[in-house]
Order: structure tokens, then C-alpha cells, then sequence
């Protein structure tokens, strides 16, 4: 018999509407009242990243309307306070789907590890059709090496269950928070089902990296929805992107893009101009500039205001 205490937290701590509990709601994106923070990357025509943009540089949209940014924070800037913290959640796939590819899989996992800045949280989630979650810091992290050269693989794959897990640890705290996901993309043991986490995953604030090893991918499978196509959506709806390594000699370079992002993103704060009614709220980065490109999340779920009785 299976057990899933990690994924009993996660259910319990998000309220996704699993098919074990399809009354818990829709989730929610936790927002102090309707205060609503975006991270935010920008590249030119060249693709190079532009770090240098103030706040009179940026225009929010929420639903086409435009909101007034009240806070405008930048990662390359000492002395920020929480809103720049970074929780880093690395998910290290050790399923039967990843045989093939997970000495790849580990060494793209701890070289990262060696190259990321210090983070003020570092989650780990080893997930196959268990899942095992761990916290660890600067301190510990030799480790977290050793445990990652050390993981052994097969069985089932609950990938989604995992993602729903990290998230539970992170939900509701301050600060940026990305998530690098080292993956095929298939699942076939999860409870969760592909509409499920990505609805919760869209209501969150996370920015997710995958990692995809793409090797092992055969059409058709990850219950009838392309592996590859199901990362893609995970990076654009969260504003990240995905990385496709065919060789360890690939990753020295996708460490570079992930690190000098994460250097260089904004943090843009807003409060609604429209009350909390629970329901998807799209958003829109846009910055005055020719040719700027601009990655963030798509939207997120204000929580429903409940009306005064004074």
C-alpha cells in the first residue's frame, strides 16, 4: 500500500481540487489583501538581459487595466530586503523513464549547486513514485552532493505530486522563488492530474526552470499529453524557460542563463484597483523601450475580499 504523508501536506496546505476532494476550491495566490508582487526578466533584440530599467520604465496590466507599480526592486542591488529572497527548490527526477539519462540528470543537478548564489532556503524534492523532501543550507550542502550521486532509480513516476509538494513548502512566503526541475516530463503515478498542477502551479508565485532530458521521450505518453509540451507550459505560464542538455558539455552554459537571470530580475509590486473576487486575473509586463522582450508570470488568483460588517 502507498502512502503519500509529503502529498497529504501538500493537499492540505494548497487546496487543489484533487479528484480525492473536488469540493477544496480553486487555489489561491496568497497575497497580503490584494498586494500582488511580479518577477519580471528582460532581454533586448540580442537576447542579452537589461539590468538597468527603473520603475518609470515598467507598465503593469492587469486585465488590460493598467496598475500603479509601489514597488520596484532590482536583484543586482545590495542591501534588498525580503522582497529579493531567494528560495531555490531543485526536483530531481529518479524514476524507471529516467534510467538512461540520470548520471546526466545528477551531474547537471550538483553542478548547478556549485555555481547558484546563496539562497536563503534550498528545497530538494527526490521523487519516483515516492516522494522525499528535504530542506538544507550553505551549510550542509556537501551533503546534498553526496545524496544526489548517491540516488538510485526506478519505479513509477509522480511528477506532478512532487511539483505540488515543493510548492506546499513555499506558499505564502516572501521573496522569488524558483523551482529548476530536473526531468523527461513524463508522469504515470501521480494523483494529481496535468489540469490540476497546472492550475496550482499558476496560482503561485514560483518560476520554474526545467531541465529537460529529452532522450528517453516517446510521443503519446505522460497520459496522452507530449512530455516536452507539458514543461513548455510549466515555463511560460511561471516566466521562466526550458533547457533541453543533450550532453554534460550543455550545462556549464544553461548554469550561466539561470544564474545571470536571476541577477538580473525585477521585482514589481502592485495593489489591485478591483476587489478580491477569487477568479484568474491576467497579467501584463510591458516596458517602454524598442525591441525589449519581457518573460513573467501570466496572471494569478486574488483572494476573494470579504466585505466589512462595521
Amino acid at each position: 500500500m502507498r502512502v503519500f504523508p509529503l502529498l497529504a501536506l501538500a493537499l492540505s496546505v494548497l487546496p487543489v481540487p484533487a479528484r480525492a476532494q473536488p469540493a477544496a476550491g480553486r487555489p489561491v495566490f496568497p497575497a497580503d489583501l490584494s498586494a500582488v508582487n511580479v518577477t519580471v526578466a528582460v532581454r533586448d533584440e540580442r537576447g542579452r538581459l537589461v539590468s538597468d530599467l527603473s520603475r518609470e520604465d515598467f507598465v503593469v496590466r492587469e486585465e488590460g487595466r493598467p496598475q500603479e507599480v509601489q514597488l520596484f526592486a532590482r536583484a543586482f542591488e545590495p542591501g534588498q530586503d525580503e522582497t529579493l529572497a531567494l528560495d531555490l527548490g531543485l526536483l530531481l527526477d529518479t524514476s524507471e523513464s529516467m534510467l538512461q539519462e540520470l548520471r546526466l540528470s545528477q551531474e547537471a543537478a550538483v553542478r548547478f549547486l556549485d555555481a547558484i548564489p546563496r539562497a536563503r532556503e534550498l528545497f530538494t524534492v527526490f521523487f519516483s513514485d515516492d516522494i522525499h523532501l528535504s530542506r538544507y543550507d550553505s551549510e550542509n550542502q556537501q551533503g546534498l552532493i553526496e545524496r544526489i550521486l548517491d540516488a538510485k532509480g526506478g519505479g513509477n513516476t509522480a511528477l506532478y505530486d512532487a511539483i505540488a509538494v515543493y510548492l506546499s513548502r513555499v506558499q505564502g512566503s516572501p521573496g522569488r522563488k524558483v523551482l529548476v526541475l530536473f526531468t523527461d516530463g513524463e508522469d504515470s503515478d501521480s494523483r494529481l492530474t496535468m489540469s490540476e498542477i497546472l492550475d496550482l502551479v499558476r496560482s503561485s508565485s514560483v518560476t520554474v526552470y526545467p531541465i529537460a532530458f529529452t532522450q528517453g521521450f516517446r510521443a503519446g505518453t505522460s497520459r496522452g499529453f507530449l512530455p516536452m509540451a507539458f514543461l513548455r507550459r510549466l515555463a511560460e505560464m511561471t516566466g521562466g524557460q526550458v533547457f533541453t542538455p543533450q550532453t554534460s558539455k550543455d550545462l556549464p552554459v544553461i548554469y550561466e542563463k539561470i544564474l545571470d537571470e536571476l541577477k538580473a530580475q525585477y521585482v514589481l509590486g502592485f495593489a489591485s484597483d478591483r476587489p478580491g473576487d477569487g477568479k484568474f486575473r491576467k497579467l501584463k509586463v510591458e516596458v517602454r523601450g524598442k525591441g525589449l522582450q519581457v518573460r513573467h508570470r501570466t496572471g494569478y488568483y486574488p483572494a476573494r475580499t470579504v466585505p466589512s460588517t462595521d
